[in-house]
């Protein structure tokens, strides 16, 4: 594996729905051991593809932002598989992720889902799938993928052609 490997895309969700699919799109796709991460201002959508995420990847219950309490632990039906969902926006430092367990969790190879990864930028593994959405003045959705590493660059590859498959 080339550690320089790198690819970014960007994509347009005209309203809420489109941003939903999305996420139902590339939770299909997700596979243990991948970290996706989601960057993004208060009210971007951050949650609301990450329900997508869940909804996609076959989560029993619909993922909700963990906002207040830093963690949610989902669990498929089918093979038990989990899905942690991170939420680091009220965290005070880094010593806030490491009490909660980021290094067990990030190890864990279980697939994991971090919302304002930006505050934890020393513990993120070198590959990941960092997605910055920013809502745009019509209510459409920018969402800027950067993939990092040989396994997220092929899954947003695999990503563009389920989209395309879905037009």
């Amino acid at each position: 594996m080339t550690a320089g490997w790198k690819d970014e895309w960007l994509q347009i969700c005209e309203s809420a729905e489109r941003a939903t699919a999305l996420g139902i799109a590339l939770g299909r796709l997700l596979t243990p051991g991948d970290v996706i991460c989601l960057s993004g201002q208060l009210g971007a959508g951050k949650t609301i593809f990450s329900r997508g995420i869940g909804a996609g990847w076959g989560a029993t219950v619909p993922l909700t932002s963990p906002t207040y309490n830093l963690a949610h632990e989902h669990e498929r039906q089918e093979d038990k598989a989990r899905l942690f969902h991170l939420d680091f926006y009220r965290i005070r430092g880094l010593r806030d992720a490491e009490t909660l367990g980021i290094h067990e969790i990030l190890e864990s190879g279980d697939i994991v889902l971090i919302e304002w990864p930006e505050r934890i930028l020393e513990f993120l593994p070198a590959e990941h799938l960092w997605i910055d959405i920013m809502m745009r003045e019509n209510g459409a959705r920018a969402l800027t993928f950067a993939a990092r590493g040989e396994r997220h660059c092929a899954l947003l590859a695999d990503l563009r052609l389920a989209l395309g498959e879905m037009l």
